[in-house]
């Protein structure tokens, strides 16, 4: 290996650590967020917690084998076809890198949570475009000389890669998420918040949702963690039957497990003393009588003669005994009447984080690794590497990264995920965590285009949205949908100057 291929090599290390050490400052803050907005975990934990599951699943779940260009963004043919392309395609994969990190550093700042595919996307695109052209980057998923780009052609994108679902993913991510995290916590509150016993409620209905968040976490684990480890080691792909039968076999074992282990914990959670039941009978008589009043006056003013009298009778009756009732529970916080219940939701919440972070680091950490290896294969033999083997230290160095970056610099996005969108308790939190595994699921098994950031970003939206727009910090949900949608350009314009950068150091 020549002095320039060495220095190469060691400048892809070191921005391939930059790399994973802003990934995770941001991308794995996102997973610990709602646990420790919601005081599940303490930041200390969380760190740790993540540092476990991020490191396990980047070292051992983590590709072996890897595509150098990511996702099919470009068309590798440029470097491939040109007299110096080896070369150039090392500075593409290093200017991608630093691109990359440097924007997430920038984010990760101002404590915007943004996805790291996306920015190592963005990056590949400047650097296509300022190479390629335009036409070099793979706009839609489809190649323009196989298939006339007709409507009927636009509409055959799901799975083919290509900007397009890039694009669509700030759509489908979010809205998919959302909305199973806001009917999920409506019925959590019907089920077991709004009940007369809260405490009875959640005893009766956690042995079912624990064994649904088991069922649901092994199999994201199945279809998104171990996806590589089937692939590489099998040539499988998580739908084929072996993997699918062992998946859903060892699913299904661990949800029943769960819920009978959870069965007879929750039996030990007793109801608190007489007064705070009474307490909690009072709340719920609030909150009943506060709809029966809204459709007692909508008869008192839709209601004519002796009726309208009966009605306003009525509704006097009933005001008085909401003031009563409302005069009893002054003073008294939800959360302290409903503490036996958020306790319970803990341990469920952090079931659910450590799932998405193990899987997490399983597939995302290719977004540090990925351009590290290409850059290690092609400058070692000289020669544009389109796929490269990933040794495990370079493994190592990824899960490093993540797990440094994490303990560092990831409390700022933390913050906003679990402070700043809307207020966390345990049970909102754990809405959102499983909301964004059911969510990374589907879209593993429909292959749709999806956002691990955005997803769990919406989970926290649609849990917010159940409880009212109120409740919704609209400044920080503004600013953190800017920040998705200038993610490509920006790493795509940062690239494209530390492109020029690099061939004027290298000369």
């Amino acid at each position: 290996m020549g002095t320039e291929a060495m220095i190469l090599t060691g400048l892809a290390m070191v921005f391939g650590l930059y790399m994973a050490w802003n990934i995770g400052a941001n991308d794995v803050a996102n997973a610990m967020g709602t646990s420790v907005g919601s005081g599940a975990l303490t930041l200390k934990r969380a760190v740790i917690l993540a540092a476990i599951m991020e490191f396990c699943g980047a070292f051992f779940l983590g590709p072996h084998v890897t595509d150098t260009i990511r996702k099919g963004i470009i068309n590798p043919d440029i470097f491939i076809n040109a007299p110096d392309g080896a070369r150039m395609f090392c500075f593409a994969m290093l200017a991608a890198l630093l691109a990359a990190g440097s924007w997430l550093q920038i984010a990760s700042y101002f404590g915007w949570p943004v996805s790291t595919t996306h920015s190592i996307v963005g990056s590949i695109v400047g650097v296509g475009c300022v190479y390629g052209g335009v036409e070099a980057v793979n706009w839609f998923g489809i190649d323009a000389n196989d298939v006339k780009l007709s409507f009927n052609a636009l509409t055959t994108l799901r799975g083919k890669g290509g900007l397009s679902s890039i694009v669509a993913s700030w759509v489908v991510s979010p809205l998919m998420s959302g909305t199973i995290a806001y009917f999920l916590f409506r019925f959590i509150l019907k089920k077991i918040f709004y009940r007369p016993d809260p405490v009875a409620a959640a005893r009766y209905w956690t042995p079912l949702i624990v064994f649904f968040v088991m069922v649901t976490m092994m199999l994201v684990l199945s279809f998104k963690g171990l996806k590589p480890f089937w692939h590489d080691r099998f040539g499988l792909k998580p739908m084929d039957f072996w993997p699918l039968t062992i998946g859903l076999s060892v699913s299904l074992f661990s949800g029943i497990a769960g819920a009978l282990i959870s069965r007879r914990l929750a039996r030990k959670v007793k109801s608190d003393d007489p007064a705070l039941a009474r307490l909690q009978a009072d709340l719920y008589t609030a909150r009943a009588m506060s709809k029966a009043l809204m459709h007692l006056r909508r008869v008192h003013s839709t209601a004519v003669g002796e009726s309208q009298e009966q009605a306003k009778r009525a509704l006097h009756e009933a005001e008085s005994l909401y003031q009563q009732v409302r005069d009893r529970t002054r003073g008294n916080t939800d959360s302290h009447v409903y503490h036996n219940v958020e306790r319970i939701f803990i341990y469920l919440q952090i079931i659910s984080a450590g799932f998405v972070a193990l899987a997490h680091g399983s597939n995302d950490v290719a977004n540090a690794i990925a351009p590290l290896a290409a850059v290690i294969e092609t400058a070692k033999h000289m020669k544009v590497a389109t796929e490269s083997p990933v040794p495990l230290w370079v493994l190592g160095i990824g899960g490093v990264g993540i797990v440094v970056g994490l303990a560092t610099w990831g409390w700022r996005v933390m913050l906003t995920v679990g402070k700043r969108i809307t207020e966390l308790t345990p049970s909102r939190g754990f809405c959102a965590e499983f909301a964004a595994a059911v969510t990374i699921l589907i879209a593993s098994v429909c292959k749709l285009p999806i956002s691990t950031t955005h997803t769990l970003v919406g989970a926290v939206l649609g849990v917010g949205l159940a409880r009212g727009i109120g409740a919704l910090n609209l400044n920080t949900v503004r600013d953190i949908i800017l920040s998705w949608i200038i993610t490509i350009p920006a790493g795509a314009g940062l690239a494209i100057v530390f492109f020029y950068a690099l061939q004027m150091a290298f000369g």
